[in-house]
């Protein structure tokens, strides 16, 4: 998917940086983007993964091996999933 063009100023150390990411300045400031909204929860795995150009499932397993979570939850809504999970019967 291509979108019009725009022009961001980075430094040099800053390109340099993201260099060290990925050989194309271009993909690596955009990936280093989808992956900070990621990230923040502005948008969805699907979304994310379709701006890179992979599936979601990829993505998913890419932002894990970044140390970006899938779920977030808090200790609060753990502990609520935790409840509904001991409290189904038995099979």
């Amino acid at each position: 998917m291509r979108g019009a063009m725009r022009t961001v100023e980075l430094t040099d150390e800053l390109a340099a940086l993201l260099g060290r990411v990925q050989p194309s300045l271009e993909k690596a400031t955009s990936e280093t983007a989808v992956l900070e909204l990621y990230r923040r929860g502005i948008i969805s795995s699907g979304k994310a993964g379709e701006l890179l150009g992979m599936d979601r499932f990829d993505f998913v397993r890419y932002a894990d091996k970044l140390g970006i979570p899938y779920f977030r939850m808090d200790k609060e809504e753990w502990e609520a999933e935790k409840a509904t999970v001991d409290a189904w019967p038995e099979p």
